[in-house]
């Protein structure tokens, strides 16, 4: 019988895509999870650790995001094929690697600031905060989902088309793009709260 070493094999995600991308934001790149796996399914492994979901594949936290409540809640193989279909129009749309293009989409679509209530004396104060970068990771990636549901409710466009639409969109800092326009919202509404 053979012996094969884990670091000899080489792991794509979902077969195709390889996970060595360059994430240019340094605060994003702990929270940002690139290991290597085939089949970005952990089955919830990380959900009594305190930053376990760090841990996660950004794939995977893709998909689990797809799985929002609505249409898709709890499906994850539907999730999965939705955003594996998405990769493969992201591919043929831009040549790079879809997970590169997610990344910097991320990057692009996570707000460094908001805003956040204080109370003080029976007196309601908005006071703009730092975002912390699990929070960035985990907005821009709602706002990405949010954006392709949006744009494929009541539509005929598919939600694997919008989803890569969305994503094509936020990584080239596109205003068009759903979660860009959030993103913007987010901080303006931080600015004037200073």
């Amino acid at each position: 019988m053979e012996s094969f070493e884990v670091s000899s094999i080489d792991l794509k995600v979902f077969g195709k895509w390889d996970t060595k991308v360059e994430i240019r934001d340094p605060s994003l790149k702990k929270y940002i999870g690139l290991m290597p796996v085939y089949l970005p399914h952990t089955g919830g492994r990380h959900e009594h650790r305190r930053f376990g979901k760090a841990k996660l594949p950004i794939v995977e936290r893709l998909i689990n995001n797809v799985m929002r409540p609505g249409r898709n809640k709890g499906k994850k193989m539907l999730a999965y094929n939705i955003v594996k279909t998405a990769f493969d129009i992201i591919a043929l749309k831009t040549g790079q690697n879809p997970i590169q293009v997610l990344v910097k989409a991320i990057e692009n679509s996570a707000p460094r600031e908001e805003v956040t209530r204080i109370m003080y004396g029976g007196i309601v104060y908005y006071v703009a905060v730092d975002v912390a970068p699990q929070r960035r990771v985990d907005l821009a990636l709602r706002h990405l989902v949010m954006g392709a549901k949006e744009a494929s409710f009541n539509n005929p466009k598919p939600i694997e088309e919008a989803l890569a639409e969305e994503i094509i969109a936020a990584a080239s800092n596109d205003p068009k793009s759903f979660a860009i326009r959030k993103k913007e919202e987010i901080e303006r509404i931080a600015l004037s709260s200073r």
